[in-house]
């Protein structure tokens, strides 16, 4: 993984969402894929508003002492066990192999390596519904699926692939911060066609997938907050953002008046997937005191 150590380009994707953050989950050869409208959201995480954002990041700091904010930084490393999904409709459309889910898992363990973070598959479910196989957020086929389907606790990862473009989103995913009061609401929703190989150009490498695990181990958007030089996204090695990126918008400086070109690189942004690959130092350090204050890890 690199890091950026300059004027680097990142790129924010989902606001800091306290509840879900949506993404897409990509179906079989069947059906047929279209072509990704800008005008859509990228990812359906469900967003604070900034005032909101920054009174749970003072509780949060609150909370952590200087030996705690040590301890994370320098803690060992975290697995994660991996509960994986695969909601298909009745005939059959979104089926996954396990050598593609497999590659999905290896993608997500390269784009964490070094941020503190490996991810262990547990065990793969397939379940044909066709209610569920088009689930959009905050739904009774939401809430449904997850029941019947979601293992473990805070510190599992509950991961399901359907065909969410329906809802004109890539996925959508819990901060960790919303375990407490709804935890069988906690995971990922992905839209199938984002995992490497996927039919969804550009955002099939398996990086939608890397967004949303971000939401749910704490990290916000890059351009949460937009050009505000004390909130942000509360990492203090993301340069500001005043809207999402698409694209790869190389040199794109959308704060002229803060330090730094827009980070169009970083996971949490919306660019595409071959132009993302990083996580920051500061996100790192903000995703283990998230996930160990919420989550145990």
């Amino acid at each position: 993984m690199q890091i950026l150590t300059s004027k680097t380009l990142w790129f924010k994707n989902c606001t800091m969402a306290l509840l879900l953050s949506p993404i897409f989950v990509f179906s079989s050869g069947a059906f047929a894929v279209p072509a990704f409208d800008d005008h859509l959201s990228y990812c359906g995480t469900e967003h604070p508003t900034q005032q909101e954002a920054a009174l749970q990041e003072s509780y949060l700091r609150t909370m952590l002492s200087p030996l705690d904010n040590y301890v994370e930084q320098n803690r060992a490393l975290a697995t994660v066990n991996v509960y994986f999904h695969v909601i298909t409709d009745t005939a059959g459309n979104g089926s996954l192999t396990l050598l593609e889910i497999n590659n999905q898992m290896s993608v997500l363990n390269s784009a964490f390596s070094g941020t503190g973070f490996s991810f262990n598959l547990v065990s793969v479910t397939n379940t044909a519904n066709n209610s569920w196989y088009t689930v959009a957020p905050g739904t009774l086929a939401e809430s449904q699926m997850k029941s019947a389907l979601r293992v473990g606790g805070a510190a599992d990862l509950n991961i399901y692939t359907a065909n969410i473009l329906t809802a004109g989103l890539l996925g959508w995913a819990a901060f960790p911060s919303s375990y407490a009061s709804n935890p069988i609401n906690d995971g990922v929703v992905l839209y199938t066609e984002t995992l490497p190989g996927g039919n969804l150009v550009p955002y099939n490498q398996g990086d939608i997938l890397v967004h949303e695990v971000g939401h749910w181990v704490g990290l916000f958007h890059t351009f949460q907050g937009g050009c505000n030089a004390t909130g942000g996204d509360f990492v203090s090695d993301t340069p500001a953002e005043a809207t999402p990126a698409r694209d790869c918008p190389v040199g794109r400086d959308s704060c002229p008046t803060l330090p730094g070109f827009d980070p169009i690189h970083n996971y949490m942004d919306y660019t595409d997937n071959a132009c993302m690959f990083e996580f920051t130092p500061g996100q790192s350090t903000r995703a283990q005191q998230q996930s160990s204050f919420y989550r145990g890890l």
